[in-house]
This record gives C-alpha cells, structure tokens and sequence, in this order.
C-alpha cells in the first residue's frame, strides 16, 4: 500500500497493513464507517481486515471494526489538523492525496441558505485508489482525430466501466501527440480532481506536456474560463450533468 494512503491511517493499523502485504496492483477501494467492519474491495471482491491474524479475510465476523477514534484521527491526519485550511473541499465531500487517491467523506451536512456550508461528525470514508492505465486509450484515438483537431466526443457507459481511466489517458495522448497527428493545447477542467488528481496544485497523474488544468473549479465556469484565457485545442470534462453543463458546451462549440 502506498505511503500517501497508509499513512492517514491510526498507527496501530499502519502495522497490521505492512503484514498483510496488501498490493496496490488489485486494491481499488477501503471504505469505512463508524463501527462497522473495514471493507477493501481487492481484486474485484470485497474482502475484511482480520486484525488478530493480521490478513484480509471473507468471515465477517472475525473483521476488524472502524471506531469512532479511528475515523477522528484519520480525518486529523487528511486535513493535517487544520480543517478550516481544507473547508472548501470538505465541502464538496472528497480530499485528494499525493498520489491522486481521493477520499470522499460523508457525515452530518451543515446548511445555510440551501447550500452545503461545511460538514462534521465525518465517520463515512471511502478511499478510492488512483490508477494510471497508460495507453488504455490508444486503440480509440484514430476514431477521435478530424483533420488537425478531433471530433466533438462524448464517452459514454455504465458506473465503474473506466470512463474517467480512458478520458486521462485519451487527454494524455492527445496532448503529447504521436504518429498519427501533433499534440494539441489541452485543457482540463478537474471538478472532483479525479483526471490530474492534483495535489497543491500539482498534477499527480501524467495529462500530457501540452495540458493545462483547472482543479476544483465548476465545469459550467471552468469551460468559458479556459476558453477566453488559454487558447485550448481541445476541452475536456468529467461527469457532465446538469443543465448549466450543457449549455457551457453549446457556448464552447460555437
């Protein structure tokens, strides 16, 4: 398990992850809630954390379970003990790592006028384990290109598919260029920091040496942002959805 994940664990947890040997090849998510077992879902199934014997388990009744202290800590050590320096994104409901991991947090929201002012009582995590999948793009790259620029692309598919594994990769390659065309101007706009994955501003997953990216921002106002400020080739979003998204595409097209 990488450094940057293992270590917003408590300690004691720490130690019994090492014995495990829990690879990030197959490790895709660890969720946790306030005195429940903790589940990592490796290799494609869903596996518990047997403490005593120091190894992931399928019996449930020998899993470990996450107390309130656990997750107390655990969100201590994501905000660096400083949540007022990391409202905005707790706001949003996910942190990011180094590495690009993302932890989405859930708990008590606090309200003000509709919207989400800030949260606590945090005991709902779910760690989502960043992966690069070079060149998983490659084959559907032809397909895109129109001339010297590429066509108007929407990717489209079932939850957990690897829509957003394939738009980081499609970004990348479009970006350095190759064979079959010259890098174009890229520029990202990473609402959920899930395509850059940036931490403190700096891109933790490869987006191209032609890539610009907009973290954090809204994707209806990062659009026409990059568009009047970065000269973009291309555009590329995550997760369109509501109206206001839709009709920041048709302002772009034309």
């Amino acid at each position: 398990m990488q450094e940057s994940v293992k270590n917003i664990f408590p300690e004691h947890l720490r130690h019994v992850f090492e014995e495990c040997e829990i690879s990030d090849d197959c490790l895709e998510e660890i969720r946790l809630r306030i005195e429940q077992p903790l589940l990592f879902f490796y290799g494609n199934e869903e596996w518990f954390l047997d403490r005593k014997q120091r190894k992931l388990t399928k019996k449930k009744e020998d899993a470990y379970r996450v107390t309130k202290e656990d997750l107390e800590q655990m969100f201590a050590f994501l905000s660096h003990y400083s949540f007022y320096a990391y409202e905005d994104e707790v706001r949003q409901g996910f942190l990011t790592l180094e590495g690009g991991h993302r932890v989405g947090l859930a708990g008590q929201a606090v309200m003000e006028n509709g919207q989400v002012k800030s949260m606590r009582y945090i005991y709902f995590m779910n760690i989502r384990i960043a992966k690069e999948r070079k060149d998983c793009a490659k084959k559907i790259i032809p397909y895109l290109l129109d001339q010297n620029s590429i066509y108007n692309t929407l990717i489209v598919s079932p939850p957990g598919i690897g829509k957003t594994t394939y738009l980081r990769d499609a970004v990348r390659l479009l970006s350095n260029g190759g064979n079959l065309m010259e890098g174009l101007r890229v520029s990202v706009i990473d609402e959920r920091s899930e395509i850059a994955a940036c931490h403190l501003g700096k891109p933790q997953n490869d987006v191209g040496i032609r890539t610009d990216v907009l973290d954090g921002c809204d994707k209806a106002k990062g659009m026409l942002m990059v568009l009047r400020s970065m000269s973009p080739q291309v555009i590329a979003v995550d997760e369109l959805g509501g109206e206001e998204d839709f009709e920041a595409v048709e302002k772009v097209l034309y």
